[in-house]
């Protein structure tokens, strides 16, 4: 019965190291959006069975998603710059910084006798912080298209435009009588 609780123990031990310590600190210091993944949810998002895809995320075993909405949180470069600091301080290595889509990717890494650990892509943009915290690694010019295909989930890209308000702005433009429509099919 020890044997048991033991194993019960390492295995809930284990897996509270998943994630880094900086990515924890911010999931708890500022409210926001909060996802896991792990490898079968990861193959779930792909819909359309696209074999890209299911390379692309052949190496990780889990992954954390939090995304921070940056003007109701006061996260600013200052809160960016301590980010990064963590980060460096849990021995990740900034390995890419790019544009896409009017956002900017910083992608770090941390390695342990030449293997990737742990793959830390930081997506921010004028209103909302995104991070994707990895345990494991992707390729990483193949980083843009993991967040494309997270947001085209149907059911992950509901979760993340209703957390940023976008589904409220489509629904005041609408006529007032698709409102009550709405309404009275539910």
């Amino acid at each position: 019965m020890k044997l048991i609780y033991t194993l019960i123990l390492f295995c809930f031990v284990a897996a509270s190291f998943g994630q880094t310590k900086t990515t924890t600190a911010l999931d708890e210091k500022y409210e926001g959006l909060s996802l896991y993944f792990y490898k079968n949810t990861l193959k779930m998002l792909n819909q359309t069975d696209d074999p890209e895809f299911d390379e692309l995320i052949k190496d990780i075993e889990k992954m954390k998603f939090l995304m921070i909405d940056k003007t109701s949180s006061n996260f600013g470069k200052n809160e960016y710059a301590k980010l990064i600091a963590g980060y460096q301080s849990e021995s990740y290595e900034e390995m890419m910084s790019s544009r896409f889509d009017g956002r900017s990717f910083n992608v770090y890494l941390r390695e342990k006798d030449g293997n990737v650990k742990g793959t830390i892509i930081l997506a921010n943009d004028s209103t909302s912080l995104f991070v994707l915290d990895i345990l494991g690694k992707i390729a990483l010019d193949k980083a843009p298209a993991l967040f494309k295909t997270i947001d085209g989930s149907t059911d992950i890209g509901k979760k993340i435009k209703d957390f940023t308000g976008q589904n409220d702005k489509k629904e005041e433009g609408k006529p007032e009588e698709k409102k009550n429509d709405n309404k009275q099919d539910n």
